[in-house]
């Protein structure tokens, strides 16, 4: 009897506690990429419909580059990636896209192939 009602109590306790699914890595609209299955998804109620949208359907378009840029500004020097975003951001180079001069996995925290975002 006693470990019904000992068991009753941590049952009710624990229907209060929130269950999260994971613990952040959230972008400003509140979505992340799910890793394990794919996808892209919200947790927060208030995400624009482009944030939302799948990932086939989003365009990752490139901005027009001005007729200053010069692509030794924007590489980091020594070669590699960059040190970390801030030097990406000094050098005029963020966001940092995969397959640009400069571009690291450790710069692109999401995934999604965008770095310093």
């Amino acid at each position: 009897m006693r470990r019904c009602i000992v068991f009753a109590v941590a049952l009710a306790l624990s229907a209060t506690v929130p269950a999260y699914a994971h613990g952040g890595g959230l972008d400003k609209h509140g979505c992340h990429h799910d890793r394990k299955r794919g996808g892209y998804h919200c947790h927060r109620g208030s995400a624009p419909a482009a944030a939302w949208a799948p990932a086939a359907t989003r365009s990752h378009a490139r901005p027009a580059l001005s007729s200053s840029w010069t692509p030794a500004t924007a590489t980091p020097s020594g070669g590699g990636a960059f040190a970390n975003c801030s030097a990406a951001r000094a050098a005029g180079a963020a966001p940092v896209r995969r397959g640009d001069p400069g571009y690291s996995r450790r710069l692109d925290r999401d995934g999604d192939g965008v770095g310093c975002e």
